[in-house]
């Protein structure tokens, strides 16, 4: 946010604009990494063919903001979501019931698993001089914390979606279970090492 602010003031002060430090605040939109992400991976999909250019600017919109992924994820290709944009889409008990679970599984996931382990890895960090296997029990702590919190807003996304009559993909497979690092990667924030690679 610095380096944005420092800029935008700095190219309104060239042409005797100043504006109030508070406009610049909110100028800045939330998530905008995440536009960043899916203006990138359109351009890239469209450029490589592997999505024809989206000719509706209503559906290109929704693709670069639709809310229930705008804070975290996952980064959807163009490919996948554009289609379903732009098709018909009725109301489905299935996909309410469905969505609804992945919606409060996920809200559980945030609000009971990880800010319980939240509470308990701050604890332990903020000790002077934990032992060793009190220190040990933080870094479990964080690690449950941080899981919890990712999948869960990825799941409350995709639950929020679902109950619109959209399916995002999946973006966690139990990390914890993987047999090697590489692994590990594979199965951890999968929308965003699909988007580096």
């Amino acid at each position: 946010f610095g380096f944005f602010a420092e800029n935008v003031t700095s190219v309104l002060a060239s042409i005797g604009l100043m504006p109030a430090p508070w406009l610049i605040q909110i100028a800045l939109p939330a998530g905008i990494s995440f536009f960043t992400f899916q203006s990138v991976s359109y351009a890239v999909d469209v450029y490589k063919g592997r999505s024809p250019a989206c000719r509706s600017l209503i559906a290109y919109a929704t693709f670069v903001s639709f809310f229930p992924q705008l804070v975290a994820g996952p980064i959807e290709r163009a490919g996948h979501m554009l289609p379903q944009y732009q098709q018909r889409r009725s109301l489905r008990l299935e996909n309410v019931r469905t969505g609804l679970l992945l919606l409060l599984w996920g809200l559980f996931q945030k609000v009971v698993i990880a800010d319980s382990t939240a509470l308990l890895a701050d604890k332990v960090f903020s000790l002077g001089d934990p032992s060793f296997p009190l220190l040990w029990g933080g870094v479990i702590a964080f690690g449950v914390q941080i899981y919890a919190d990712f999948s869960g807003y990825t799941d409350m996304a995709r639950g929020s979606a679902r109950l619109l009559g959209i399916e995002l993909c999946q973006n966690f497979n139990h990390p914890y279970l993987a047999q090697s690092p590489g692994d590990f990667w594979r199965r951890w924030h999968m929308s965003l090492s699909t988007w580096f690679r």
